[in-house]
Order: C-alpha cells, then structure tokens, then sequence
C-alpha cells in the first residue's frame, strides 16, 4: 500500500505538489471515484487510478536506452552542466539515474532506470559484464597493440587494467578500433591508448554485455528497453 500522491509521483505524472493540486481538482479517480485527499493509501498493484481520464500504470521499475550525445554528463543532477536525465522526457519520474556513467564528451550506449540492485550488479567487477566501445586514435594501431592490450595496460596512479579485446578496423594516420572491457576505470579507454603513446579524438559505446545500442536512435534519443532486453540484461548479472 501507498499513498495516492506518492504512487502518482513516482509514476511521473508530476511533483509531489502538482499532483496533490490535480487531487484538489477532482482529475484523480481511483477506481471510478474521483478522489479527495492525497494521503489515500491505494495497493499500486490492483486499484485502478486515472488521471485526467488515463489510466496511471504501476512500474517499479523501469529501463531506458539512451544514445547518449556528447555535452552531456552521467549524472541525475549538475548546477553547471547539461545530464543525461534531461533527455529522457517520456518519464518524469523522480528516482531514475544512469547505470554507470560516460565522459562527458563520449557518446553512445546508456541505461537509464531506478533499478539500484540491478545497477549495482551489472557494473560490480566480480561480474566480468563486457563493455564494447568504438574509438578513432590518432596514430597508427597496429597487432602489437591488440597484444598489449590483451595482456593488460598500466594506465598509471597504480592501476594495471584487465585484459582488453582490441579489434583493428582501419590503421592508418586516423585509426579506428573496437575495444571490449570488463571494468570502468575512470577515462579507461583514454588511459589506455595514452599508455602505448596514442590519443583517443572520439568514442562510443556500443554495447553492454548482450545490451546492444539501437542503431536507430540518433544522438540524444531514448527509447524503453523490450521485455527480452530486460530479462538479458538481468541475465548478464
């Protein structure tokens, strides 16, 4: 059980005032009586509750896709920076945060939800959930490389990353690459080609574990994650 206004809230219809005024108005009706006190203790799983006509869906937890853009940051909330939670507009939910995080300048593959254990799971070490990103580096990538990688970096301040699966796609002045991880130190990627004396100039994540980004989102859309989507991503963990 739950309070209406609460229920109402976490279902993105408003903030906590806004939908205690549309109570006070007379838009909520729970199950065909239009209700009067924000306090009422509904079951959010059976009670039947409207407003403004449509039905109010209970969802304790919910799961986005987001293509993240470059100029934002993984964050629920920065007084001088534009967040990723900005961009999801269909839900206006007060508990959603980012599963992990990307530079502010890199793009691509984000999960947006309020599922805390999920999160917590997905991103724990021991788990070993891989992380592929695409990279163009100035420089030449060559096998000797992928070698390295293979064996795992010193990216300095003490850390020595766990093996990476390196793929060479072009290598050229501008190289292109493809690089599978299984752990999220802070600017990893970056680090690592600035080990072997390299400089990542744009990245993208595009994948997470069996999690694969949308090719039909462009820069800054969303979409909800399918039920099979869900069911692989707990899966992964």
């Amino acid at each position: 059980m739950m309070r209406l206004d609460k229920f109402l809230a976490d279902m993105g219809q408003g903030t906590r005032s806004e939908v205690k005024t549309y109570i006070k108005k007379g838009m909520v009706k729970v199950n065909g009586t239009i209700a009067k006190r924000p306090e009422l203790k509904i079951n959010e799983k059976d009670d039947k509750v409207f407003i403004s006509d449509k039905e109010v869906i209970y969802a304790r937890y919910e799961y986005f896709m987001l293509n993240k853009p470059s100029g934002y940051v993984s964050a629920t909330e920065d007084r001088s920076e534009h967040t990723v939670l900005e961009l999801i507009t269909e839900n206006l939910r007060d508990d959603l945060f980012p599963v992990g995080r990307l530079d502010k300048d890199t793009e691509g593959l984000l999960i947006i939800s309020n599922d805390g254990d999920m999160a917590h799971r997905l991103l724990s070490p021991v788990n070993h959930v891989g992380k592929v990103y695409y990279a163009r580096v100035d420089g030449f990538v060559t096998e000797e490389h992928v070698k390295i990688f293979s064996e795992g970096i010193d990216i300095g301040g003490g850390i020595t990353t766990k093996p990476g699966n390196l793929k060479i796609l072009k290598s050229a002045d501008e190289s292109e690459i493809e690089l599978k991880i299984y752990e999220g130190k802070f600017h990893q990627v970056k680090r690592m080609f600035e080990a072997v004396g390299m400089k990542v100039i744009y990245l993208k994540r595009i994948s997470m574990g069996e999690i694969a980004l949308d090719n039909s989102l462009k820069a800054g859309e969303f979409r909800r994650l399918t039920e099979e989507e869900v069911s692989r991503l707990k899966g992964l963990v």
